[in-house]
């Protein structure tokens, strides 16, 4: 079963990849943990994204499907994946079509975890106020409405090219932990009995 997870930060996908994870025994693939991976493994792969990213330039299409890719052959993943921060555009979900084709596999479920911008915000000031310790230099609401925006942008053409794959599934992603690891429980034993693991 492969899976993808979309919203925007702070709504909660690391933590419902985790419990994927742990319930169904589905790795989390992370691109920014497997480029980081790459790179301190000093795969040829992981080579050129440090030459890339050393210049201050973002990794292309190519490489980011290679590292996908790769990640995909290990044994953890035979059974599938949960997709975190992958696809972020319409050529990266068309390769990842592709990849996945090629190995008698497919995306079975998109969810996206809806929440509200105005109450992320919110809970951002809050979490800062309580544990002013934990902030980091970005935990401002400025730079979070513009993380916002930028995932909104990027995001809603994916959005719209799964729903037309008629595989994205909306979550209230405000709910709380539990209730939205059952509702997304609930999209899962919805779907064909081929695509659980």
């Amino acid at each position: 079963m492969n899976l993808i997870l979309f919203g925007p930060p702070g709504a909660g996908k690391g933590t419902q990849a985790k419990i994927l994870q742990e319930e169904w025994g589905l790795p989390q693939l992370s691109t920014g943990d497997m480029l980081r991976a790459a790179i301190a493994a000093g795969t040829d792969l992981g080579k050129r994204c440090k030459a890339i990213m050393d210049r201050g330039d973002l990794v292309s299409d190519d490489i980011v499907v290679g590292i996908i890719a790769e990640r995909l052959d290990k044994p953890d993943c035979a059974m599938g994946a949960v997709f975190d921060g992958f696809p972020r555009t319409i050529a990266q979900a068309q390769a990842l079509d592709r990849m996945l084709e090629g190995r008698g596999s497919q995306i079975d479920a998109v969810i996206e975890l809806k929440v509200d911008d105005e109450a992320m915000v919110g809970r951002m000031e809050t979490r800062v106020k309580e544990n002013p310790g934990s902030a980091r230099p970005d935990d401002n609401p400025e730079t979070l409405r513009n993380r916002l925006g930028v995932y909104h942008r990027n995001t809603a053409p994916l959005l719209e090219f799964y729903r037309g794959q008629g595989k994205l599934v909306t979550v209230d992603g405000m709910a709380p932990i539990p209730q939205v690891a059952a509702a997304i429980r609930a999209v899962l034993a919805g779907l064909p009995a081929g695509a659980a693991p």
